[in-house]
């Protein structure tokens, strides 16, 4: 295989941004995925995904309203699961039994049991698992990581990285807020418990606590206006909903380094809005200026101040991934671009390792292991509040510590009630 044909299952909302992605990935010029395949349990979303593919790559691909179906078809060699994350691990874990490879979305599953059905899967299948995590791929993540990797800090003793704020409103979707759909202080708090590990190793302690800051959520105004225009799509959209789930967690990790991170992602909140993210050593400092904005990253060092493009004079072998500088630019650190653009391009360099590590026999930068540590991360600081103490990452693995997530994997089926 030169590409490897692919089907997307999902093409709701993040399906659609996944299909973009998938356009970047092509018009890259070393393109190595073949979207060829769409499926989607809702039939109109189905056909919407399909009709999305057909304008944006002048092809039709096939159609599946039944997962089975799309695993039996003997073309698709791998799946992108893009579906409520708590349906992750009942699509990636036949896909990966039949021999399909398989990218899932962010979280890799709701649990850390869920994680490992996905992970055991893949290994009895003898396919390739990655997990859909973009913001490491970003420019200005990659010259932090580099700046900690060459010890221009010193050996890092400390991270801080907050971020808090927002309102009374329903994030994205009335699913984000409840605890047995993977609600938003795990869907989103997943994303910064990889940034940790991508810049500071592996976990080692836990301590923390979840939060349900907004009891009520409420529909956003703007959404009546949609609900006129798209009364179909958004009929069951609720005025208000009882969140059940974490819009927030707070924690204190200790690193198998001897590193210490101090942690907050508050998704609410009002006039609370922060955001930061630093990494201390004895030699100087680093701050990165969060996800997806293209600002610089700045470094404090030796009594000199450096931003963005600066700090490459003191990493004259810093490089991108080839990937990377066809999309951003040769040792583009800092850029200016509209949202939608550079959300397409950081999945695009995802997907691009997801193949690649099929093409070539490697292994993906975030397997199904990073994509569970980041899941129990979070969890971790939910179930150190249950248990009245610190929890570390080996008692959250080894399922020694699971209260809090008992009552989320018995709703799963993973466990017996």
């Amino acid at each position: 295989m030169e590409k490897v044909p692919l089907c997307l299952v999902g093409s709701g909302g993040m399906g659609h941004r996944h299909i973009l992605a998938y356009k970047e990935l092509e018009d890259s010029g070393i393109g190595n995925i073949d979207l060829i395949a769409v499926c989607d349990v809702n039939p109109a979303n189905a056909a919407l995904g399909a009709r999305e593919i057909e304008r944006l790559f002048g092809r039709k691909p096939l159609v599946f309203t039944d997962l089975e179906d799309a695993l039996a078809h003997p073309d698709v060699a791998a799946v992108d699961v893009v579906t409520d994350p708590s349906f992750h691990h009942t699509v990636a874990v036949p896909a990966l039994e039949a021999g399909k490879h398989a990218l899932v979305e962010k979280p890799l599953g709701i649990t850390v049991r869920a994680c490992q059905a996905i992970i055991s899967a893949a290994k009895r299948g003898g396919a390739v698992l990655a997990t859909a995590e973009n913001l490491r791929r970003d420019p200005p993540n990659r010259l932090a990581r580099s700046i900690i990797d060459h010890g221009l800090l010193g050996d890092p003793y400390l991270m801080l990285h907050n971020a808090l704020g927002g309102n009374d409103e329903i994030i994205i979707t009335p699913w984000r807020h409840l605890k047995e759909r993977a609600a938003i202080g795990l869907d989103m708090g997943v994303h910064y418990t990889d940034i940790i590990q991508y810049y500071m190793g592996e976990y080692d302690q836990i301590f923390g606590l979840g939060l349900i800051v907004e009891p009520v959520r409420r529909r956003p105004a703007e959404f009546d206006h949609m609900l006129e225009s798209y009364r179909e799509r958004f009929k069951t959209f609720p005025a208000e909903v009882e969140a059940t789930g974490e819009d927030s967690a707070i924690a204190l990790y200790r690193m198998k380094s001897g590193a210490t991170v101090q942690f907050s992602y508050v998704g609410a909140g009002k006039g609370s809005r922060t955001f930061e993210r630093s990494v201390h050593g004895k030699r100087g400092a680093l701050y990165a200026p969060g996800d997806r904005n293209g600002n610089p990253v700045v470094l404090r060092l030796d009594g000199r101040e450096l931003k963005g493009g600066e700090i490459l004079e003191l990493l004259p072998d810093f490089q991108m991934t080839e990937i990377t500088e066809r999309l951003f630019g040769k040792d583009v650190v800092v850029y200016d671009l509209p949202f939608p653009p550079i959300d397409a391009k950081h999945m695009a360099i995802e997907m691009h390792d997801f193949a690649a590590a099929i093409l070539d026999g490697g292994a993906p930068e975030v397997d199904g292991y990073l994509g569970m540590t980041a899941v129990a991360a979070i969890h971790g600081a939910y179930e150190s509040a249950v248990a009245g103490r610190a929890v570390t990452m080996e008692e959250m693995l080894s399922g020694e510590v699971s209260a809090y997530q008992d009552e989320i994997d018995e709703a799963l089926g993973l466990i017996d009630s």
